[in-house]
């Protein structure tokens, strides 16, 4: 059995290191083999310039970063993490990922871009990752909040072989509690949100952050779920081989009665 903890967790907008102070306190007792924290989780979310958002973003080499990659190593566990990254002059909204082996952080830069964050952010050229631990015998795929909308974009990891898709997120509606256990139906995997709470006004406008953070299962029931305020830290126990069959009932199978041959040209139409 694997442990997952799924954090939600309440930033300070522009206050890295006060931030990861916050986080390393939040997880300092819970014992993980996977952590999963909110998308921009060191930064706060709500930016409406570059000028203000380049000296809180960095790159593999960055203070968070390497802060992250000491809690992954000290706790011998993964780190799923969403930050701001720089690269150059540009900026992504993405989510890195720290394994105890000390490796090189991967890095997802988030392909849906919502709202405001075109203002600031560059949409992301990664495509979608799934990560192996062998040490867990685990596959670990990553999606990051508004990519939800967008089925392509778990199939895609499910096809690729995620026995849990990780998706730090930054949610203010609410469609995406009905729209997540789908996800995880559909493609019969685990799927853990970590959403953030709270709320961030800037020039008058304010977002309200939906909490809620929760893991679902692959037959889309809630395992965990947290309030929709408030710092909470979900810790369940996941058995990652049940995503693996993707059989139901004696002659079918979500993946082998796929028709892809259909699929391809309704999927390019506009």
């Amino acid at each position: 059995m694997i442990r997952v903890a799924v954090v939600q967790y309440t930033p300070l907008h522009g206050c890295k290191e006060s931030n990861l102070r916050a986080i390393a306190d939040l997880i300092e007792p819970v014992e993980a083999d996977i952590i999963i924290l909110p998308e921009l989780c060191t930064s706060g979310y709500f930016f409406v310039s570059k000028e203000e958002l380049a000296p809180l973003a960095e790159d593999i080499h960055g203070e968070a970063c390497q802060v992250f990659a000491r809690m992954a190593s000290a706790r011998n566990a993964m780190i799923v993490a969403g930050m701001a990254e720089s690269s150059g002059p540009l900026f992504y909204n993405s989510v890195f990922v720290f394994r105890p082996d000390g490796s090189e952080p991967l890095v997802y830069r988030k392909s849906h871009l919502f709202y405001k964050e075109s203002l600031v952010f560059q949409p992301g050229d990664t495509g979608f990752p799934v990560i192996r631990d062998e040490r867990l015998d685990l596959s670990v795929g990553i999606m990051l909040c508004y990519d939800w909308r967008f089925p392509e974009a778990s199939r895609v990891l499910a096809l690729e072989g995620a026995d849990l898709i990780a998706c730090p997120s930054n949610l203010v509606t609410d469609a995406w509690i009905r729209v997540m256990p789908a996800r995880a139906i559909e493609n019969k995997l685990f799927v853990a949100v970590a959403n953030r709470a709270g709320s961030e006004t800037r020039d008058g406008e304010t977002l309200v952050f939906k909490g809620r953070s929760a893991l679902y299962d692959p037959w889309g029931e809630t395992v965990g779920e947290a309030g929709p305020t408030g710092d909470a830290v979900i810790l369940s126990e996941i058995d990652p081989t049940l995503s693996r069959d993707k059989s139901f009932k004696d002659f079918n199978d979500i993946f082998t009665d796929r028709r892809p041959d259909l699929y391809g040209p309704l999927c390019r139409r506009r």
